[in-house]
């Protein structure tokens, strides 16, 4: 496949598939079957257009190389369910945590550690929870953790973590830092080995010295809403989540407020955008714009940020079983999910329950194709889009 060819992932993780689409024209060029993949780790982008997930019913890390000829290129076990996943820079050392998967409680303190260079993988015990992680680099990477309740930043040393006896045994962090207990959202920025971390209070940064991370000034939200989530944005430099505001009551969902929230790291500037009110859940960066999809009774949309944070909204067809008024948007409903790459103009976007992607062309607004694929895609399922050389792998945490 060229190498300027946009690919997209699509994961069915209900009905156990992985659907490789070709763009703009949607085309199938490839699909898994048998592989649940796990929603809440997401994709993890890896140098030369890779990916890697992880199959939550086997038990295993997927390497994907959808430029290949064979899309799977490696498979290593590791422990289940997987809550989250990173990799340091170079893309060779990984790390999986887990957590609650299908349960009213996290009940797993398992940690894996995985050299894809060598071959080696490694599973420890931390903490149970719902830990977030990153990876970062250099000559001595570090595993740093974000624990919840109480909150901290504990951070190991990669070679140590990989170097642990079999029998999953205790791990003690070589350093901590203090957090406050509601963190949820991670991000790691390479080069001036920065790590972020979301709280209501804020978001928390940290720069690596030495083996042990200092505590740097936190990042205010700005708005009475929160973060939940946070992404680096490589071509830009900057932070990205979506600030959820009002009653937290799962019930009151199409009253949430919802505001693009973007921290660029070079000038300090926090841009806060309104996107509406309902269900806004990851969002996706392309070259020159950023995606969400918004959920809501009266009607879903597509909306679409510039550069100068200027929205631009485009209809989206409902969605049988979609969330309604008087439930909540996260039991058995259907949702949506996006992706972009920062090398490409190209928007993909699900309708859940119906099998269907809608392929947007983010210059224009205009949709090129709505391929519907060979699995209904329930809950929305998830997506990646690639391009080889995107530079997506800039960001090193799964979403």
């Amino acid at each position: 496949m060229p190498a300027a060819t946009p690919v997209l992932l699509v994961s069915d993780h209900v009905a156990g598939a992985v659907h490789l689409l070709t763009l703009p024209d949607g085309s199938v060029a490839g699909r898994l079957t048998g592989r649940h993949l796990s929603e809440h780790a997401g994709f993890l982008a890896l140098p030369g257009g890779r990916v890697a997930c992880v199959d939550d019913r086997r038990g295993e890390l997927l390497v994907l190389d959808p430029f290949a000829e064979q899309l799977v290129e490696r498979t290593v076990p590791v422990a289940v369910p997987a809550e989250h996943l990173a990799c340091d820079p170079s893309g060779r050392r990984l790390a999986v945590t887990t957590g609650l998967g299908k349960n009213s409680e996290p009940w797993s303190d398992l940690l894996t550690v995985v050299d894809l260079a060598t071959g080696e993988a490694a599973r420890v015990r931390t903490r149970a929870g719902e830990p977030g992680v990153t990876v970062l680099g250099g000559g001595d990477p570090l595993v740093v953790l974000r624990h919840r309740e109480p909150g901290a930043l504990a951070v190991h040393r990669f070679a140590d973590l990989l170097g642990a006896p079999p029998g999953c045994p205790r791990v003690v962090p070589h350093a901590v830092l203090a957090l406050p207990d509601d963190g949820h959202g991670d991000a790691y920025v390479p080069g001036p080995e920065l790590v972020f971390a979301a709280t209501s209070e804020g978001v928390h940064r940290a720069r690596r010295t030495g083996d042990a991370l200092t505590a740097e000034a936190v990042v205010p939200w700005g708005s009475s809403a929160r973060g939940w989530y946070l992404r680096f944005d490589t071509r830009r430099q900057a932070l990205w989540t979506t600030l959820r505001g009002g009653d937290p009551d799962p019930l009151r969902w199409p009253e949430w407020s919802n505001q693009a929230w973007r921290h660029e790291l070079g000038t300090g500037r926090t841009l806060l955008t309104e996107l509406g009110p309902g269900l806004v859940f990851r969002l996706a960066l392309a070259r020159r714009h950023t995606a969400f999809s918004r959920i809501h009774p009266d009607g879903d949309e597509l909306i679409l940020l510039d550069a100068d944070g200027a929205a631009r909204r485009f209809p989206l067809p409902g969605m049988d079983g979609a969330p309604r008024r008087g439930g909540t948007p996260w039991e058995g409903v259907q949702r949506r999910a996006v992706a972009a790459s920062p090398g490409s103009d190209w928007i993909a976007v699900t309708r859940g329950g119906h099998g269907e992607v809608h392929i947007v062309d983010a210059e224009t607004g205009q949709e090129a194709a709505r391929p519907r694929l060979s699995t209904p895609l329930h809950h929305g399922g998830h997506l990646v889009l690639r391009v080889r050389n995107d530079g997506a792998d800039g960001d090193p945490v799964g979403r």
